[in-house]
């Protein structure tokens, strides 16, 4: 090649490798903005879906002051402690709240910082502190049993829900739709960067996992285009026995309803095994 041609040559590759080293700067500084969708808007509350309801304010170890609700109901002893997922708040999860209430349990839902009308800024190290704030509300405000709690995470809930596992003693874990890690799952989304050396953003659920010591069930459709199947099968072969795992179908903002009852009686029937 002619002497112009290399220098054509060098300079596309000197474009390319900047555009490179742009777009893994951008990945490292905005990370969050990829992980959290937190939404301020409130569209409803758990009255619009026919449920008694009792809007509760938690504060947190670092002050940060939490939104959430507590969904009662006189059919089962056990409380659900639901750590949702990375989009919208709580409002947008009324027919979760439904679906637990009619299959008989009373339902902690906390919107994380940032998230809602709850105040604050989401990080990772956040949002362990306000499971463990929602923890504390449940046990030594309103003094439930610790045995009578079940923490069910869903999608990066799943990640936050098996933090706290590690720390506390709950009747048992759910997983629901979960990953792995975020850097597991950064590193399929974009194979062809560092995500490992970028990510500043942990959610090592599988780690967090294997110190987890209360029966585990671990929830996940074949068909979620969000958290590939394979991560709910290697988190269920991470946990410690006792453990179940429940395929239900739908994708991985609607499997629970998509697979109705199956979802349903899959939770309620481990909840009464364990």
């Amino acid at each position: 090649m002619s002497p112009d041609t290399w220098k054509i040559v060098g300079y596309v590759a000197g474009v390319i490798a900047g555009l490179y080293a742009l777009v893994g700067l951008l990945l490292f500084l905005f990370q969050a903005k990829l992980v959290y969708f937190p939404s301020l808007d409130m569209e409803g509350s758990p009255s619009d879906a026919g449920l008694a309801f009792e809007p509760v304010s938690i504060k947190t170890v670092d002050g940060v002051t939490l939104s959430g609700w507590f969904v009662l109901s006189n059919q089962h002893s056990v409380v659900l402690l639901f750590l949702h997922g990375n989009g919208g708040n709580i409002s947008h999860r009324l027919e979760s709240l439904r679906q637990f209430h009619a299959i008989g349990f009373s339902t902690l839902i906390i919107d994380y910082r940032g998230y809602g009308q709850s105040e604050g800024e989401t990080t990772e190290e956040g949002t362990y502190r306000d499971a463990e704030a929602a923890w504390k509300f449940l046990t030594i405000d309103r003094g439930i049993r610790e045995e009578d709690i079940v923490l069910l995470g869903r999608s990066l809930g799943g990640a936050i829900a098996a933090h706290l596992a590690t720390l506390v003693k709950p009747r048992a874990l759910v997983l629901e739709s979960t990953f792995t890690s975020i850097p597991d799952r950064g590193s399929e989304i974009y194979p062809y960067f560092p995500v490992r050396l970028l990510s500043r953003i942990e959610y090592n659920t599988l780690s967090k996992l294997q110190a987890v010591r209360c029966p585990v069930l671990v929830v996940h459709s074949p068909e979620d285009e969000i958290v590939p199947f394979n991560h709910g099968q290697r988190l269920f072969n991470a946990a410690t026995p006792p453990k179940e795992f429940l395929q239900i179908q739908g994708g991985h903002n609607d499997g629970n309803f998509v697979s109705g009852e199956r979802y349903t009686q899959g939770l309620r029937s481990f909840i009464d095994r364990n």
